[in-house]
């Protein structure tokens, strides 16, 4: 059988698997920092928890779990008979991998309701699994890094998560990053406004597409689902906004004024006139009218980051929720959160050479294996390096030394320890340092201290 896996999905090599704990633990103590405190929900959840919560398009990409054993035996041969596709499908499915953390972490704070402490910071770093078109940036199995405050309608929380979002990427060193930021409230009486009101969800799906589909895809996909040209020609104005983000809010404050509906307005308008003051270092909010989230969930401030050197979209996410936790049983639960891009920021790291060269940690010290007669002097010296947090092994087999050197040289070992029978005999080691080529014979007292003086700081 060929070693082939499954597509969307990768392996990591210990270099990747180190840069990417390099990532993740700069994201946990940004996170903890701000104090968001961790949670770990399972991997599969209810397919009837996220079926409803992702609009339509999301809830074709759940991956399903197909029954086992007797409950396979009432799959609803009728309803498949009858292309009652999604009737049969609920037949044969009842779990469903996570499509993301945001909806499991509703359903965890309803089911802990009596033990959280409100207002209730977390954050998750987990994969989840989407059944999306693999493409470069895009995967089917992917870490999703979440921070989401709930319990509190404060605006002081969405300035929290700017300033998360700023933390973090200054510490990785990205720069030039843009937060694109709308309201669902103004989405909501642009389209009552203009006649939309009916067609809300095809209002705001198309108009997240204007970054793939550009301002003429956006229009030509409103008309697809019946929506006539006068509306059409009402909102066209609108997806081509320019000018400072006072101005453009003016621009949609006018159109509004008759309308009850402008608190996203007033929201905006609270959170530009704040975030000025907080002198963000590697961040700039950017209010643009046509960004809209897809998901059904979002219900105040959106947000979306995008750094210009990233070819493969956005690197972050998220917005405010109210009624998500209503799902659960929990009422009048407000919510806000943002999501990392962790596939894509490493991407976009690695292709920057952001890393930095320490990330992958190799062995340091190789202890060559002359035979049965030195092992176990290699291994109690051994114990003592290990003690002292200096990596170290022996080479496991008992063959030609130019072998054992190539191996170290394989792995980056920067210094490899012979112990051989003359060494034995005059209770002594030599250190050869595989860089330069230079070795040394040390009394075996001083191994300990002879290579704790190595400057492992810069290998």
């Amino acid at each position: 059988m060929k070693p082939i896996i499954a597509k969307g999905t990768r392996d990591f090599s210990p270099i990747e698997v180190s840069r990417r704990n390099y990532l993740k633990q700069i994201l946990q103590s940004s996170f903890e920092n701000f104090g968001f405190e961790p949670i770990e929900t399972p991997s599969f959840e209810k397919l009837d928890t996220l079926l409803g919560n992702y609009g339509e398009e999301g809830d074709r990409l759940i991956f399903k779990i197909l029954n086992s054993g007797e409950k396979l035996k009432k799959a609803d041969i009728e309803a498949f008979k009858s292309n009652e596709i999604g009737k049969f499908s609920k037949s044969i499915s009842e779990k469903a991998l996570r499509y993301d953390l945001t909806v499991p972490f509703a359903r965890y704070v309803a089911k802990h309701q009596n033990e959280i402490c409100f207002p209730f910071k977390r954050y998750q770093i987990q994969p989840v699994w989407r059944a999306d078109r693999p493409q470069y940036g895009r995967f089917q199995e992917f870490f999703q890094c979440d921070a989401d405050v709930i319990g509190s309608k404060s605006l002081l929380l969405e300035l929290d998560l700017i300033q998360l979002y700023d933390d973090v990427f200054t510490k990785l060193g990205l720069k030039s990053i843009v937060i694109k930021i709308n309201h669902r409230k103004i989405l909501s009486a642009i389209a009552s406004k203009i006649g939309l009101e009916n067609n809300l969800i095809d209002f705001t799906v198309a108009l997240d597409k204007i970054d793939k589909i550009g301002k003429e895809g956006v229009i030509s996909e409103l008309r697809s689902k019946n929506i006539i040209n006068s509306v059409i020609l009402k909102l066209e104005p609108l997806l081509s906004l320019e000018g400072s983000n006072k101005d453009k809010l003016n621009v949609v404050s006018n159109l509004l004024e008759p309308s009850k509906d402008n608190n996203g307005i007033k929201d905006l308008k609270e959170i530009f006139k704040k975030i000025s003051s907080l002198a963000l270092k590697n961040v700039s909010l950017d209010f643009d009218i046509t960004l809209a989230r897809g998901l059904n969930y979002y219900t105040g401030s959106i947000l979306e980051v995008s750094s210009p050197e990233c070819k493969v979209g956005a690197i972050g996410g998220g917005g405010r929720y109210d009624d998500l936790t209503d799902y659960f049983g929990l009422s009048d639960m407000s919510g806000v959160g943002i999501s990392f891009g962790f596939e894509r920021i490493y991407i976009l790291l690695n292709e920057l050479n952001l890393f930095p060269d320490k990330t992958h940690k190799t062995t340091q010290i190789l202890f060559a294996n002359f035979g049965e007669n030195s092992e176990m002097v290699c291994l109690e010296q051994i114990i003592k390096l290990r003690k002292k947090g200096i990596r170290s092994e022996l080479y496991p087999n008992y063959v030609k030394i130019n072998k054992q050197f190539s191996f170290a040289d394989k792995k980056n070992t920067p210094f490899v320890i012979l112990i051989g029978l003359d060494e034995l005999e005059s209770n002594s080691f030599i250190i050869k340092d595989m860089k330069s080529g230079d070795q040394s014979s040390y009394p075996m007292s001083e191994i300990a201290s002879i290579i704790s003086k190595k400057n492992f700081d810069l290998l």
